[in-house]
């Protein structure tokens, strides 16, 4: 599933090409890509005609587009599978497109293509901030300037569970998944159970430091692409798969000890950590 810096690559690519543009007509060709807006796949097409886009916002996994009428947005999750495409229109149709946005100004278009349908699009009306009110609960990611560190510290030592699950807990810092919470981890030299009450505070810094810098990595390179699902508005994969220090990596020496990299069994996925670096804590949490 894309995380934090394989949607912010998106995000740019919709500031970069469907920003300021007026909608001249939608068509959803599956009703499951809209499932999440309430009204309809008609209602969902029909409230967006002549309306524009005027930013490209995001929060963790989620994107949005705030419309120019200043109350609602087209919010989006990727989920497994899903691209958001801008293409000409003479470009044939992709085998899973599931919502064409067509633009008064012509090429290029913007489309949907979901082959696993996790994934969605709703217009949904803004809250304080001008987050969409159905992904108010979501919390603010590392790289959001409205992120607290200190507020972050105490919600995760009063967690009281396994570091690296307090990580995918998108209501206390949203935009890490299984990837990048095993990488910040391995840089941190902290074990995915160790016990977030545990935790000191040059721990936590140290962590978030180790959060960021690898958002930041992944992001200079585009993102990590395993496969063809995840590319960017241009179709084209990110390559910080071949920069991994830790998932995926079992058996592989660590590049900082060389002692091979282990896989565990996590939350029915896999946790891959470096015995040496990150020894197993007494008192583990999962």
């Amino acid at each position: 599933m894309p995380e934090l810096p394989e949607v912010e690559v998106v995000r740019r690519g919709l500031a970069a090409h469907v920003v300021g543009r007026v909608i001249d007509h939608v068509d959803v060709t599956h009703g499951r890509a809209v499932r999440r807006h309430v009204a309809g796949p008609a209602d969902f097409a029909g409230s967006l005609v002549k309306a524009a886009f005027t930013d490209a916002r995001r929060r963790g996994k989620y994107l949005w587009l705030p419309l120019d009428d200043g109350v609602r947005a087209v919010v989006g999750h990727l989920g497994m599978s899903g691209q958001l495409l801008v293409q000409p229109a003479s470009v044939p149709e992709e085998a899973h497109l599931r919502v064409r946005f067509v633009f008064a100004d012509g090429d290029p278009e913007l489309r949907f293509v979901d082959q696993r349908t996790f994934g969605g699009l709703a217009v949904a009306g803004l809250g304080p901030g001008g987050v969409p009110v159905p992904i108010a609960h979501i919390a603010p990611d590392p790289l959001d300037p409205a992120f607290d560190d200190e507020t972050f510290r105490q919600a995760l030592v009063r967690r009281r569970t396994g570091v690296k699950r307090a990580l995918l807990d998108q209501s206390l810092i949203s935009g890490v998944g299984n990837i990048y919470a095993d990488e910040a981890l391995w840089r941190a030299k902290l074990h995915f159970a160790r016990a977030t009450e545990t935790l000191r505070r040059p721990d936590v810094a140290r962590l978030l430091q180790a959060v960021r810098d690898v958002m930041a990595a992944a992001l200079h390179q585009g993102g990590t692409s395993f496969d063809s699902l995840y590319v960017n508005v241009n179709g084209e994969s990110g390559y910080f798969d071949r920069s991994l220090d830790a998932y995926g990596q079992e058996g592989r020496p660590c590049r900082r000890c060389g002692t091979p990299i282990r896989r565990d069994p996590f939350m029915n996925r896999s946790s891959y950590t470096c015995p040496h670096c990150q020894p197993r804590p007494r008192h583990a949490r999962w």
